[in-house]
């Protein structure tokens, strides 16, 4: 079954949208519960096409014919799936509490190709 990988990406933007910031801490902590339960939910229900867990995502360092910089994106995590489709892959993300909970963006859900050979 084809792979794909999901990245979790969440801008300064998001953040400011989503009023995150402006939660008492008792409304933050509760929404983060919350969050953490319907991810846990999600995953659990998704278990049989997880190839790999994934994980939070820390700061960003770039390589390339300049040398070695820090940089900032919106990357914020991943995850990699088995689905039938690239479409179906996409589906399973609708709705996803990175984005209907936590200040999240989106997820942008992308194959993993075979690597080409010669």
């Amino acid at each position: 079954m084809p792979k794909f990988m999901a990245l979790y990406v969440g801008s300064p933007e998001a953040f400011a949208r989503s009023g995150w910031d402006k939660l008492d801490d008792a409304a933050r902590n509760e929404r983060e519960i919350a969050g953490m339960k319907a991810w846990g939910d999600w995953q659990e229900k998704q278990k049989p096409i997880i190839v790999d867990e994934g994980s939070p995502l820390g700061k960003t360092k770039r390589t390339d014919a300049n040398g070695v910089s820090d940089i900032t994106n919106t990357i914020a995590g991943y995850i990699i799936i088995e689905a039938e489709t690239h479409e179906a892959a996409a589906r399973l993300f609708e709705n996803h509490p990175h984005f209907s909970i936590f200040p999240g963006d989106a997820v942008e859900i992308m194959p993993c190709n075979p690597m080409p050979t010669l």
